[in-house]
């Protein structure tokens, strides 16, 4: 029954088609069909789902096109885990490896998109070379800058060499804290996982 202009409400979990419809970024997806959309398709960010919002009178095979197309999209501006909200200090984020990547890795491995995401809960960060995309763990706010500029670093080295073989190695030597940053990382992963806390 039409609510308020809104024909259907259709929840699509990612990863399954019920309907025509398949997504990736391990995000839920929502339809909205709307009687008082004539032409315009949205797509928003909201509690993690993506809400593709699309005329009523569109048929099944527009529906998959542009549901495909506004998932991408948001894919591409939001990598999982990153949302509108978070989004807010990537510009900083881009701006601080911007300034690594000169200093340190003669202004290579560059990322488009940085940013803080919640959903790192066995690493602390993580890059994506075809993207050349970096997620940070927000468990390295706070720590010191040392630590949070030798990952930033790391996954840029990630954008320039996947694997983590002798070239990706020699690509942090620049960095003169790396042996103390990954000691420090461990230090802290051994306390967590043994129940260690400050006071």
């Amino acid at each position: 029954m039409p609510v308020g202009g809104i024909q259907d409400l259709v929840v699509i979990p990612e990863g399954t088609s019920p309907g025509p419809h398949s997504a990736g970024e391990g995000r839920p997806v929502v339809v909205r069909r709307s009687t008082r959309r004539k032409r315009t398709v949205s797509a928003d960010l909201r509690d993690g789902s993506i809400i593709v919002s699309i005329p009523a009178h569109f048929s099944l095979s527009q529906e998959d096109e542009w549901v495909a197309r506004m998932v991408q999209r948001m894919g591409e501006k939001y990598p999982p885990g990153l949302s509108p909200d978070s989004d807010a200090p990537a510009e900083e984020l881009l701006d601080r490896a911007r300034e690594l990547a000169g200093s340190f890795l003669g202004g290579r491995g560059v990322p488009d998109t940085i940013g803080w995401v919640t959903n790192q809960n066995s690493r602390w960060a993580s890059a994506t070379p075809a993207r050349k995309s970096i997620r940070l763990s927000v468990k390295l706010r706070g720590m010191p800058d040392w630590v949070v500029d030798y990952v930033i670093l790391h996954e840029m080295a990630h954008l320039i060499e996947p694997s983590h073989n002798a070239r990706f190695w020699n690509l942090l030597t620049a960095y003169p804290r790396t042996e103390t940053a990954k000691a420090f990382l461990s230090g802290v992963s051994f306390a967590v996982g043994r129940g260690l806390q400050e006071d």
